[in-house]
């Protein structure tokens, strides 16, 4: 199975996937990465792995949607199977979200439903929190809202600052998205309304 990876920055669960990949742990490939923002590390990320990077400029674009049909087309030219957002910075339109319904995730900064939104790490340490994490999702029109793959709890430390708690979510992340990939790959993922099974194979 193919996979495309939308990153808009560092690409640490990229680098997560990719690495996965390298061991075995995910029965798939990245064939392509596409970014909205052409100094992305990500984008670096892939040509030291030898995966196809590409910067699609949203700026060339009269709209979103316009631009997320060109992502498509890349997709498609590709065969892509499953997308992966990792870091990736733009809200996707409905037409994309359609066109690969059940077939895109997303990993979150936070135990979701809660603290939904790009600060999940800052908004969980401000409302104090002790117990925050990581979530895979499917992605749907509604943000941050899709049903849950998995999830990875863990303490806040009354010392903790936003970035050291970014830090060891990061961790978490890094280890449940590839896992998460890799059952996709392998089949084992059934989608049940608002329920993620895990089927045994």
């Amino acid at each position: 199975m193919n996979i495309a990876v939308l990153a808009s920055g560092k690409g640490t669960n990229l680098q997560a996937i990719i690495d996965a990949l390298r061991n075995g742990r995910v029965k798939a490939a990245i064939a392509v990465v596409l970014s909205d923002n052409k100094e992305a590390y990500a984008l670096k990320r892939a040509k030291e792995a030898g995966i196809e990077g590409i910067f699609v400029d949203p700026k060339a674009f009269d709209s979103k949607e316009d631009f997320d049909r060109e992502l498509i087309k890349h997709l498609k030219r590709h065969e892509v199977g499953l997308v992966a957002l990792a870091g990736y910075m733009r809200i996707l339109s409905p037409c994309f979200i359609r066109e690969y319904k059940n077939r895109i995730m997303n990993i979150h900064p936070a135990l979701l439903p809660s603290f939904k939104g790009s600060d999940g790490v800052k908004d969980a340490l401000d409302y104090g929190v002790k117990v925050t994490g990581a979530t895979v999702h499917f992605v749907t029109d509604d943000l941050d809202a899709g049903p849950v793959i998995s999830q990875s709890a863990l303490e806040v430390d009354e010392k903790d600052t936003e970035e050291t708690l970014r830090e060891k979510i990061h961790k978490e992340e890094h280890r449940i998205y590839p896992e998460a990939v890799a059952d996709f790959a392998a089949g084992r993922l059934e989608v049940r309304g608002r329920r993620v099974i895990r089927r045994k194979k």
